[in-house]
């Protein structure tokens, strides 16, 4: 492997880093903060981005930076997604058993709702992914859900996370009731050439192995490879440490990436 060779503690380019040892660019932290004021006031939000872009890495941060004590956290993430299994879903995490018709389940969860908030002194933070794939159905019933109290007040946080299809979907004109309540909408950049090099740097650091593996034109080509999506970072990133330790080199540069574009990856 890889990091035997070059004396790699763990595993630089993956999915399961820690929360805490993964790379925040500035428009990360903007975004974070918009999404820590969504909890806090309980409104309603959309994350956008590109395909590999770093959704799930902002929800991760995003969610691990909430207090247990003051935020309950719901997490959906189905590609068929009706109104009947959203709320089942919801549901199905507060440990309640979900009544068949969907009425009478959107009655349960605005009274649990009611309950946590009122007797455990928690936010309700619900995170739909995926959610350029809900369909019309789902979307409208959206609004149905936040038409609560007659307005006066939002019965929980709610985002929904997905690729920028999602908001081309909503500035449809069937969709112009949804739009309006929406408080908060965050489309996350891909990374530039100076962001991709300290990405890099910030997952070999993680890594705690030698830093000084790319060379800067090895990057220029990662980052005309990736566009600065942090998947694709990885993926050349990956191959390019296998592929150098395969042949014994200890500096990757950017013949060598070049090559394994070629040869490796689509």
């Amino acid at each position: 492997m890889y990091e035997t060779f070059f004396e790699m503690k763990y595993t630089p380019f993956v999915n399961g880093i820690p929360v805490e040892k993964l790379y925040q660019s500035s428009m990360l932290d903007e975004t974070l903060a918009r999404l820590e004021f969504v909890a806090e006031k309980r409104l309603f939000a959309v994350i956008t981005s590109d395909v590999g872009c770093g959704k799930t890495t902002a929800i991760r941060k995003f969610t691990s930076s909430l207090p247990s004590d003051q935020y309950q956290v719901l997490y959906l993430s189905d590609s068929k997604l009706t109104p009947r299994w959203f709320y089942k879903g919801l549901l199905d995490q507060l440990g309640v058993e979900a009544k068949f018709y969907r009425g009478d389940a959107k009655r349960q969860l605005h009274n649990q709702l009611q309950v946590i908030r009122g007797i455990h002194g928690k936010t309700v933070v619900t995170i739909v992914d995926e959610a350029h794939l809900l369909d019309k159905e789902m979307i409208e019933e959206i609004r149905f859900l936040l038409n609560y109290k007659m307005d006066s007040s939002n019965p929980m946080a709610l985002i929904l996370v997905g690729q920028n299809e999602l908001w081309e979907k909503l500035k449809l004109q069937r969709y112009a009731a949804v739009r309006q309540r929406l408080d908060i909408k965050c489309e996350i950049p891909q990374y530039d050439r100076s962001q991709t090099s300290e990405y890099i740097t910030q997952h070999l650091n993680y890594a705690q192995g030698s830093l000084d593996i790319f060379t800067d034109k090895a990057v220029d080509e990662i980052y005309k490879y990736s566009a600065g999506a942090p998947r694709a970072i990885n993926k050349v990133c990956t191959h390019a440490l296998m592929f150098a330790s395969q042949r014994a080199k200890k500096l990757i540069d950017d013949h060598m990436i070049k090559t394994v574009i070629d040869l490796e990856l689509p």
